[in-house]
């Protein structure tokens, strides 16, 4: 948590003066918390557009990795059954600090059934962030493009903003934004800071 928060505090906005201030902690000082994380998390988006937050998490992804690990990783796994299984065990306890608790589920991807689905009972970064932006644009596109686009595995990941789980399907291909149900979701007015209450659309899935 702390290393990936590390990295993005490099692109963030300087914190509020009564927010926790991370200046003075040393890279192996384990203090950010989920509450910190999801801070910097925010402070990412801040006067970013959809596509630059998006980026910003592919550069900080890519940060990282070691050298050439994209391309080993299509080696060791190309896009078959058993990769998108593989795969789909392996998020279950690696993931569990990021979004919560999760199980693997069978899916079907083009009449094949397989287990190579993740159902999260309750996302610990929407419920945390409270934010639809942020998951949308911090979390699931960027994580489907970097599986999807760099690994060469295909991700699609699909949040339920009334229950604020998400179903994570390897093997299957995600829709274009403009096809995807979550570019025309709501904000959650009643929770989120940067909410515009006005608008139909989450105004971070806009710009």
């Amino acid at each position: 948590m702390t290393l990936f928060a590390r990295k993005m505090e490099k692109f963030a906005d300087p914190p509020a003066p009564a927010g926790k201030a991370r200046e003075n902690k040393g890279w192996w000082d384990w203090g950010y918390d989920y509450e910190s994380f999801v801070d910097v998390s925010r402070r990412v988006m801040q006067r970013r557009s959809r596509i630059q937050q998006q980026q910003v998490v592919r550069e900080v992804l890519l940060s990282m990795l070691p050298p050439g690990a994209p391309a080993q990783f299509r080696k060791l796994f190309p896009p078959t059954k058993w990769a998108a299984e593989f795969n789909a065990a392996l998020t279950v306890p690696f993931f569990d600090w990021l979004v919560g608790p999760s199980e693997v589920m069978e899916v079907e991807i083009n009449g094949v059934k397989q287990k190579s689905g993740v159902h999260i009972k309750k996302c610990r970064y929407l419920e945390n962030s409270g934010c639809v932006g942020m998951c949308v644009n911090m979390c699931k596109i960027p994580t489907q493009d970097f599986f999807t686009n760099e690994f060469g595995l295909p991700l699609t990941m699909t949040p339920n903003f009334e229950d604020m789980s998400c179903d994570m399907v390897y093997g299957q291909a995600p829709p274009t934004f403009e096809e995807d149900p979550v570019s025309k979701q709501a904000c959650y007015a009643n929770i989120c800071s940067m909410a515009k209450p006005s608008s139909s659309v989450c105004h971070k899935l806009q710009a």
